[in-house]
């Protein structure tokens, strides 16, 4: 069994920095919380490498983002940054405690875990009643498969009629 080195102090800090950058599309969730920051390595150079997944191959903050984790670690030079498309993002990397804050912020966050058939994650599960983020209630309707983004979708609560976005399980 390989021993797992001890993150240094100066690892540490950069990553506590990373994890105050926001999503430019969501921001009541940082990268870390929303899973993109996928790794952080300390070089042999004394330098960093990020690697990140963005959300979907063509989201439009990827290049956002990108420049919000070099302007956070500009103190941590040299500075890499690399874009890891597989295994691809799903929100099965959004914690509890992202969720939480999603739904704080009135984003219904994304239904229950992806079901694992052998080593295979199933894609997008489709759902018609979203749990309002706003009062609690279980009666929703969609209004639009879409919402500000694409990986969101447009609801309405049938109880307290206010509208909100659903964040898509992918």
């Amino acid at each position: 069994m390989a021993e797992t080195a001890t993150p240094s102090a100066r690892w540490q800090q950069a990553w506590a920095q990373l994890a105050t950058v926001l999503d430019p599309e969501v921001p009541a969730l940082t990268l870390v919380d929303l899973g993109i920051v996928r790794e952080l390595r300390e070089d042999a150079d004394g330098g960093f490498t990020v690697v990140l997944t963005p959300t979907y191959s063509g989201c439009p903050a990827t290049e956002l983002i990108e420049t919000e984790v070099k302007t956070a670690l500009a103190a941590y030079q040299p500075l890499r940054v690399e874009q890891r498309r597989t295994p691809a993002w799903t929100t099965d990397w959004i914690g509890p405690e992202a969720r939480e804050k999603l739904r704080q912020y009135g984003i219904a966050p994304p239904s229950c875990l992806a079901p694992v058939v052998g080593a295979n994650v199933q894609p997008l599960r489709l759902h018609e009643s979203i749990p309002c983020p706003r009062c609690g209630s279980p009666k929703s309707e969609r209004l639009s498969a879409f919402g500000s983004t694409a990986c969101k979708a447009l609801y309405r609560c049938t109880a307290c009629r206010e509208p909100f976005e659903y964040f898509k399980p992918i």
